[in-house]
């Protein structure tokens, strides 16, 4: 059963955009379902879960903390966060999204390491592991 899902995704590695494809594919969603940019180039409308995607070392920018900041139930119903750098991030994007209205349904920090596109590729068990739990969250959404 098919799911109205966004994957939004703000990294220079290139593990993060590995994630979002992987995540794409087993969902079969369409193209314009995943963006790598927040915020994205096709606004949030309905859609079931958004999974914002991340990497910050201590701080998220101010673009991302005034998208998440518009979360409203009529955007997404339920948000995730996934973050590549530290638990502070994390924090701070969960506060903004629950603020905002929407349901916060799961939280992830990661790391995929390395510098830039030059390093941060995802491996297999860390993508089987987000797939694993991106789909415990789909379940819990239903």
């Amino acid at each position: 059963m098919a799911i109205k899902m966004r994957v939004l995704y703000e990294s220079g590695k290139k593990g993060m955009a590995q994630i979002a494809t992987a995540i794409k594919e087993k969902y079969e969603l369409p193209v314009n379902a995943v963006d790598n940019q927040i915020p994205p180039a096709y606004s949030c409308d309905r859609e079931r879960i958004v999974i914002i995607a991340i990497s910050a070392k201590n701080d998220v920018s101010d673009a991302i903390r005034r998208f998440c900041g518009e979360f409203k139930k009529e955007r997404a119903a339920n948000v995730a966060v996934l973050v590549d750098g530290n638990q502070a991030v994390v924090d701070k994007l969960s506060e903004v999204i629950s603020s905002a209205g929407t349901n916060l349904v799961g939280t992830k920090l990661i790391s995929l390491g390395g510098f830039g596109p030059f390093g941060g590729a995802a491996s297999e068990e860390l993508k089987a592991e987000i797939l694993a739990w991106i789909e415990e969250l789909v379940a819990n959404c239903k």
